[in-house]
Parts: structure tokens; C-alpha cells; sequence
């Protein structure tokens, strides 16, 4: 008898969504979007950039930037096992993490191969929202086997967010009537009366400055950002797109999926994958605490110390080594790696980026080799590369409690 399958059509599976998305905020992203330049962030329409990207990636840096991370995908943990499924797949100590406070994590697979990065969320002893960039339900199903009590649900669409990014962002939240938030730590978590609920705020944010991101049922998201707009004409906000984040976050030390690092799951070459080593995240690996997925993997591979580093550079002269490969020495005869992301710095005034190196070159020297335009011709040059221990941009502000008001 032959096989039979009948599909049933898209329109009459209810979590099956045709065409471009758009988030709560769209009626509102929309309308000051000038450049109608969408990206599609996990099937939500994205803005790159409402009018210009460094006026946007400057209000981050004078005053304050307003970004829809909606998109994001939000997933809830609960049940007197989650606390145990989760420590046992992030590399992190969850055990250790107190609630109403904010953890940035990875989870590899059994080959130490980072799957994704995402900030943990501890609402109660049993209750966690986990954030990250891309899908990764299906992992989590899986690194839930073996426990009974813990539910996972994928909550994205029923949480607006926002990230509220720039030095006079706490002295906004202030006016806007959300006593006391002056006082929220780093990685905290308060929340507030709003519309027909609450409004949770983490200081949280993907700029390295000071700043946070703003949590609501759907219903009040269009609510938020009239009041943040309406009361935040006096202190300079702007919204903006991925584009100005994307400078931002470089110059915060930050790592971009898809641009600094392939999740494990989507990579189709070997070896073009990469572990927490490489992407510089020893220090949120913790092998005290016991089994974790890849913790064999990574053990070995940290008393090898042969993995690659992902380096901050400071380049010589104006011109952004994007695309650039890496070479030991200045006649380019020895490749030893790549850049991943690069820009010409405003605030910092460098010529900054994120490189990937062979561990025996770690310690330099190191080479780019920049190919820029000049009148339509194409300029090769050769710039040395000075290795950065810190973030090129982290201001005091950033970490004060309380932070000043501009």
C-alpha cells in the first residue's frame, strides 16, 4: 500500500506565521524609520537604521539610544529541576546565581562547541527566562532529558522588549516616575507598576555604557515608548537600529553571532565552529561545579591552550581592516588568522576590531592586510595591529551605583 501523507496548509496551523513579522513597537518603528531599511531578525522586521547610524550610535554614547530587541528569542524554565538542567548545559555556575539578577552564558555541545551565547534571567529559586539571539528550543528539549520536573516553554512573543542605551538613560527612567532605579545594580532586576501589569527592568544592554532593557506585556508596549519619547525629548533620545548597535557593541568588547562566532549546530565545515576558549569567555567557564555538557572537551583543550584567540586590535592608521586576513609579519608571507569585525572608533578615535589568531601568534607581531577604496581605485596596505586587554570603550558610568544623570 503506498504511503499517503496529507499536509495540512499554512494558514490553518496557528504557529506557522507567513511573511515578515511585525514586533509591538512596529506602529511606532515604522513611522520614524526614514530609510525604511529592514533586516528580518528570527522573522521580525528589524530596522538597520531609522536616518543615520552614527547619529543613532552617537546618542548611545551623549544621550540615549532606544533599540527593539522583541525579536530576541525568550524561552521560561520552570520547576524544582530547572536550577539542575540548566547548570548541568551552561557552562556557568547557575546554582551560584541569586534571584532577580541577570547572568550572560554559552552551552556547548558534548565536543565543547559553543551552540549559542545568551543572557539568563532568575526570576524565582524555580522560575528562569533564557535570551538569546537565535531558535534553540530543540536544544533545550534535549538537555532536559533525564529530568522530570522542568518545564520549557518558548515565551518570545509574549514579552515586548526594548533596550534603553546612554548616559542619561537612568535620569529618563527617573522622570518617567520609576522611583528607586537609580539604585539597580548591574545585572539586577526591579520592576515597576505599568499599564495593565508590570514592567521589569535589567540593567542589561549590549553597548558597553550605561543602560537597560525594559521588559512588558505586549498590550503596553506601544504605551512605553510614547512615555519614553514623550518625557525623553529633553534628554536626547533616539532610536536606533542594528547598524549603530553593531558599532557600539564592538567597541564594548562584545561578540556577535554569525559575525565573530558560527553556532556548532548550524556550521557545515569542521573546525569552523568555536569553543568559549577562542571567543575569549574562560572566565564564564567553571569546572568546579561539575558535569556540564563539553566540560571533557573544554578541560582538554584549556590544558593544551592550542585553540585560537579571538584578539582586540588596535590598527594602525584610519582605514577599518574589515575582511582582512592576518599575517606574522609585515611581507604577509605567514597567515595566522582573520578579522571578524572592524570599524573606525569616534569616541575612541582608533582604528579598532576583533581578530581571530593561531595560539602560537597570539603575542605578535601581527599584520592586516587592508584593502580600501580611493576615487574607485582599490588601495592595498599593510597596518600593524597592537593587541588590546580591555574593552576599547568602558566608561565608569557604565558600573556606577548610583550612575550619574548624564
Amino acid at each position: 500500500m503506498p504511503l499517503k501523507v496529507e499536509l495540512q496548509p499554512s494558514n490553518v496551523i496557528d504557529h506557522v506565521h507567513t511573511g515578515i513579522l511585525q514586533t509591538p513597537f512596529h506602529s511606532r518603528t515604522s513611522a520614524l524609520n526614514i530609510n525604511q531599511a529592514w533586516a528580518n531578525w528570527n522573522g521580525y522586521a528589524s530596522a538597520l537604521s531609522f536616518h543615520d547610524e552614527h547619529i543613532e550610535y552617537f546618542a548611545t554614547r551623549n544621550t540615549t539610544a532606544v533599540f527593539d530587541v522583541s525579536p530576541m528569542r525568550k524561552y521560561r524554565f520552570t520547576g524544582a529541576d530547572a536550577e539542575a538542567m540548566l547548570n548541568r548545559m551552561v557552562t556557568r555556575d547557575v546554582s551560584k546565581q541569586k534571584v532577580d539578577t541577570v547572568a550572560y552564558n554559552v552551552w556547548c555541545t558534548d565536543a565543547g562547541r559553543v551552540i549559542d551565547d545568551g543572557t539568563l534571567f532568575r526570576l524565582t529559586d524555580d522560575d528562569f527566562m533564557l535570551c538569546c539571539a537565535d531558535p534553540c528550543l530543540d536544544w533545550f528539549l534535549l538537555a532536559a532529558v533525564g529530568f522530570n520536573d522542568v518545564s520549557i516553554s518558548d515565551i518570545s512573543d509574549d514579552i515586548a522588549s526594548l533596550a534603553l542605551q546612554g548616559p542619561t538613560s537612568c535620569a529618563l527612567l527617573k522622570a518617567l516616575g520609576f522611583d528607586g532605579i537609580d539604585n539597580c545594580k548591574p545585572f539586577q532586576i526591579v520592576r515597576f507598576p505599568f499599564g495593565s501589569g508590570e514592567l521589569m527592568i535589567s540593567r542589561t544592554g549590549y553597548t558597553g555604557d550605561l543602560g537597560y532593557e525594559l521588559w512588558v506585556d505586549p498590550a503596553d508596549a506601544v504605551a512605553l515608548w510614547d512615555a519614553l519619547f514623550s518625557t525623553g525629548e529633553l534628554y536626547g533620545i533616539q532610536p536606533m537600529g542594528e547598524d549603530s548597535l553593531d558599532m557600539a557593541r564592538l567597541e564594548a568588547g562584545f561578540i556577535a553571532p554569525d559575525v565573530e562566532f558560527h553556532g556548532a549546530l548550524g556550521t557545515v565545515n569542521r573546525h569552523h565552529d568555536h569553543s568559549p576558549f577562542e571567543l575569549g569567555l574562560s572566565w564564564i567557564v567553571n569546572f568546579k561545579k561539575g558535569h556540564f555538557t563539553g566540560r571533557e572537551a573544554l578541560l582538554k583543550e584549556k590544558e593544551s591552550g592550542e585553540h585560537r584567540h579571538l584578539l582586540r586590535l588596535d590598527i594602525e592608521g584610519n582605514k577599518p581592516a574589515e575582511h582582512s586576513i592576518l599575517y606574522a609579519g609585515e611581507n604577509c608571507e605567514k597567515e595566522i588568522g582573520y578579522v571578524t569585525s572592524a570599524m573606525w572608533s569616534p569616541v575612541v578615535k582608533a582604528n579598532i576590531a576583533y581578530g581571530l589568531v593561531e595560539a602560537k601568534y597570539v603575542k605578535g607581531p601581527i599584520w592586516a592586510e587592508i584593502y580600501h577604496q580611493k576615487e574607485l581605485r582599490w588601495v592595498r596596505k599593510v597596518a600593524r595591529c597592537t593587541v588590546m586587554n580591555r574593552p576599547f570603550w568602558a566608561p565608569d558610568r557604565a558600573k556606577a551605583t548610583p550612575p550619574p544623570d548624564c
